[in-house]
């Protein structure tokens, strides 16, 4: 029986670098706060050029796992960092701008993600992250509090409760789910016709979820959220729709 070859991959130099980096993090032998050698002493060990070198801190850097200090003393260089929320928040944007996700896909995700999380929160949310979201709640219901800043501090609110779920996968999703549709949430709020009444029926609810979560109604404050979700992002659903058959883009 004949041998069948199949082609082998051939991969860029960054790659192999990354790949080498990325053994060492599951090995254990690098771990959250350590930092990497210089670039020049790094370079060779690889057998790279410090292009190539950069190239791969760069990805890392990008998809939050590395953090770099440019300069000289004890706080430069690249550091392995743990901070996938802002990375993970920004690629979703990106694909979702890009077409990869419908607006409806990231609407039934968020769904489900805030559906298990203030079920959860009723459960497990300690009194700091209660006190912390009322907060939010609070400064939310100012009258002249503008789309923007009441946008920033809604979802704060939603990642703060994910928080208290017990779950931090669970809250970065929530954080990149929002993050994803931020502009289409912006635009939306600043063309509502009545700011203040829009601001008063979302905040209300999020005044009765708070009560819900407190009281340990985890089944009502995930049905509420839902309503919560589908009320409001439920209208840029309509809207995406309306504009793809109109030939118009979201």
């Amino acid at each position: 029986m004949p041998v069948e070859w199949q082609p082998v991959r051939q991969s860029r130099t960054h790659e192999l670098v990354l790949q080498s980096i990325e053994e060492q993090v599951f090995t254990g032998k690098l771990r959250a706060g350590d930092r990497l050698p210089p670039e020049r002493e790094l370079a060779p060990v690889f057998g790279v050029s410090r292009s190539a070198l950069r190239e791969a801190l760069r990805v890392l850097e990008t998809i939050g796992v590395l953090v770099a200090q440019p300069g000289r003393g004890p706080d430069s260089g690249a550091r392995i960092v743990r901070n996938p929320d802002d990375a993970l928040g920004r690629l979703l944007r990106l694909h979702f701008a890009l077409g990869s996700y419908s607006l409806h896909d990231v609407m039934e995700a968020r769904v489900a993600l805030e559906r298990s999380s203030f079920a959860a929160a009723a459960t497990h949310a300690v009194e700091e992250d209660l006190d912390e979201a009322g907060v939010l709640v609070h400064r939310m219901s100012q009258p002249d509090i503008a789309p923007e800043e009441f946008n920033e501090l809604d979802t704060q609110f939603h990642v703060k409760v994910a928080s208290g779920s017990g779950n931090a996968l669970t809250s970065t999703l929530t954080a990149a789910v929002r993050e994803s549709v931020r502009p289409l949430i912006l635009r939306a709020l600043a063309e509502v016709d009545d700011w203040s009444a829009t601001r008063e029926q979302l905040n209300s609810q999020h005044l009765e979820l708070m009560r819900l979560v407190r009281t340990g109604n985890g089944e009502e404050a995930a049905d509420l959220a839902e309503l919560h979700i589908r009320g409001f992002h439920g209208t840029l659903v309509v809207e995406d729709r309306t504009g793809a058959e109109d030939g118009g883009t979201a």
